[in-house]
């Protein structure tokens, strides 16, 4: 399967969209195959802008968070080595292919979108590295480490921060959306600047991404 399966993917929201392989600034070591921002001669119609939000090809771009998860997972790969790890959310696959390079022992890349679960699949491939591709996370055996980036940008999402704790033995979290998450278990590791790629050209400040680490359920004590 080559990149071309992508682009046929891509085309049923944009018909003359277009993906190429490119290395996200945040995250260079890692190369995915991405939108061409270059195949937008022109402004969207209005019958393209209608289709591209109706269904949003999410996996085609790699998220400022994402970007600034798997760079820390290669800097700091003691995190996860040896570990069962699940991706949730996992896109374009940056962050589980950064876990799988990182020396985890299984990496289970999960999104709800079979197209993600496709690109992320290419894209692993094409970086020498192998994941467990799951469309349901909670039917997969229990991460030891749970990773999740950018999935906060509904505020209903936040009870998902619970969900993760109860379902891993720990959680490392990347969002640029909330500046409180409103779960104290939840320790800010860092802060760090990054834009989505290739660029979408978002407010500011959804380009500082901040990272946090948070014990399991049963480590903390929670339910």
């Amino acid at each position: 399967m080559d990149h071309n399966r992508l682009d046929a993917l891509l085309r049923r929201s944009l018909p003359r969209a277009r993906t190429r392989w490119s290395r996200p600034a945040g995250c260079p070591a890692i190369e995915l195959c991405l939108f061409d921002p270059a195949c937008l001669e022109g402004p969207l119609s209005h019958e393209e802008a209608q289709s591209v939000v109706a269904e949003p090809a999410y996996w085609s771009f790699c998220w400022a968070s994402g970007q600034i998860m798997a760079q820390w997972l290669l800097d700091n790969p003691a995190r996860v080595a040896g570990q069962r790890v699940l991706d949730f959310g996992c896109g374009c696959g940056v962050v589980a292919i950064a876990a799988a390079k990182a020396g985890a022992r299984e990496v289970i890349a999960a999104d709800i979108d079979a197209d993600a679960l496709t690109a992320t699949e290419l894209n692993a491939r094409h970086n020498g590295v192998t994941v467990t591709l799951a469309k349901n996370w909670r039917e997969m055996p229990r991460a030891e480490v749970l990773l999740a980036a950018d999935v906060l940008y509904d505020p209903e999402n936040r009870p998902m921060l619970w969900d993760f704790q109860a379902g891993s033995d720990a959680v490392l979290m990347a969002d640029s959306r909330l500046r409180h998450l409103g779960n104290e278990d939840y320790r800010l590791i860092t802060t760090v600047q990054g834009r989505t790629w290739p660029d979408l050209n978002e407010f500011e400040e959804f380009n500082r991404v901040r990272l946090y680490w948070a014990p399991g359920a049963e480590a903390s004590g929670g339910a």
